[in-house]
């Protein structure tokens, strides 16, 4: 027998997921939960499915896509396989951050064309998270700043008995492919910068035309910037808006300005975020196609 309540949550998830098209004239996917690389074809199936019901025929919608994002970060291969799935059936997607969007997270949102956040939305350190071998997911960065710290003191014969052990005993392949995720990781964010975000960006606000070398400059220092641990201190260190356009150079819509979406996009988020919590999902994905 259905529960009465939850059937009456998800009928008013429709109501308001329809209000929230309407208001953003597009398509309308909202994602919670972790990235996940077994979760990529589950993806490809529901984006498909969304595509298949816009009237227009063709591969790619003339609709924009808007991607309702709240994430702790992830796999930053599946976030790969996820932007090449939604750019083969979408020319413009954005990215509507209600509340926080972490790591791969962050990645993800940067191949979108437009970023909307209000004061309250966050988005994180790059810094990619990788599964170690007894199953634990941690910050790649830490490790590799922690294995970079004991070397420099090692050099200059400053290393306890303890900190050797450590030194030691760590796995180099492990080591080298935290290295690499994170090299992808930057390479993702700064590539899909220049082919998407900044693909408008003709001119600065002298006047002069921006060149393709400056599109790339200025995607390698926001990657440079969202990768340094140093500047933001943890994993875990949430970006707000102000942040993002003031230290890291990074443009973004303010929603908050529309009263009447910033109301739409909160409603429908929290009623997401209830719905959640009575079900226990550890991931969901929600669009007016939604069973």
């Amino acid at each position: 027998m259905n529960d009465p309540v939850n059937e009456a949550i998800r009928l008013l998830l429709s109501q308001r997921l329809d209000r929230l098209e309407q208001i953003l004239a597009g398509d309308v996917l909202s994602f919670y939960g972790q990235i996940l690389d077994g979760f990529v074809s589950t993806f490809r199936e529901i984006v498909e499915q969304l595509v298949a019901g816009n009237e227009e025929s063709g591969e790619c919608s003339t609709k924009p896509l808007f991607i309702m994002l709240t994430t702790p970060g992830g796999s930053p291969f599946a976030a790969e396989r996820f932007v090449t799935i939604i750019r083969r059936h979408y020319k413009e997607v954005n990215f509507i951050i209600p509340d926080y969007a972490y790591s791969a997270g962050t990645v993800f949102c940067m191949s979108g064309d437009n970023i909307l956040m209000d004061y309250c939305s966050v988005l994180g350190p790059i810094d990619p998270q990788v599964i170690t071998k007894d199953g634990r997911t941690v910050p790649a960065l830490g490790y590799l700043d922690k294995i970079n710290e004991l070397i420099t003191k090692s050099e200059r014969n400053e290393l306890t008995a303890a900190e050797f052990i450590i030194l030691k005993e760590f796995d180099l392949a492990e080591l080298r492919f935290y290295e690499q995720t994170t090299e992808l990781t930057i390479d993702q964010l700064k590539k899909w910068l220049v082919q998407y975000k900044f693909k408008d960006w003709k001119h600065h606000k002298s006047g002069k035309e921006v060149t393709e070398e400056e599109k790339v400059s200025r995607a390698e220092e926001i990657a440079k910037t969202l990768n340094d641990t140093n500047l933001w201190k943890s994993h875990a260190r949430p970006i707000n808006m102000e942040t993002l356009e003031n230290v890291v150079r990074l443009k973004i819509e303010d929603y908050g300005k529309d009263h009447k979406k910033q109301r739409a996009i909160q409603e429908y988020h929290q009623l997401v975020v209830d719905y959640m919590s009575q079900n226990t999902f550890p991931i969901f994905i929600h669009t007016r196609y939604f069973p």
